[in-house]
């Protein structure tokens, strides 16, 4: 990896790229399906995650919107976010999002909606 003036990717980009995948990972996007979101190939994304292609200002913004996580979060390392500092409910509830947001069909949200009603109602 060169230094961080040129235009190679360096270890930053690595580690940004590293968090994205585990990101989309935990919230079961496929490269394809994240590619779409963001209006990029999944050759692209591909590119990104393993640090062969950095990324700009505006892809991470777009990146974290899609992800639904603050772009900080994608600056933290795998050691950074140990299990004691990782919210629970926010990292279940953004799976639950990212599920929902990537749903077109009305009658399959309906249906979502009444099995999430019928979940908390305890």
């Amino acid at each position: 990896m060169r230094t961080a003036g040129s235009r190679s990717p360096t270890r930053v980009d690595q580690q940004v790229g590293e968090k994205i995948r585990e990101l989309r990972i935990a919230q079961n996007f496929t490269l394809s399906e994240l590619g779409q979101e963001l209006g990029i190939s999944h050759q692209q994304l591909q590119k990104y995650e393993t640090g062969t292609n950095r990324l700009s200002a505006g892809m991470l913004s777009s990146v974290a919107r899609a992800l639904r996580v603050p772009i900080s979060e994608l600056f933290q390392t795998s050691d950074a976010a140990s299990s004691e500092t990782r919210d629970p409910v926010s990292e279940s509830r953004a799976r639950c999002h990212a599920l929902i947001d990537r749903t077109s069909s009305v009658a399959k949200l309906d249906t979502m909606a009444k099995v999430l009603r019928a979940l908390s109602a305890d």
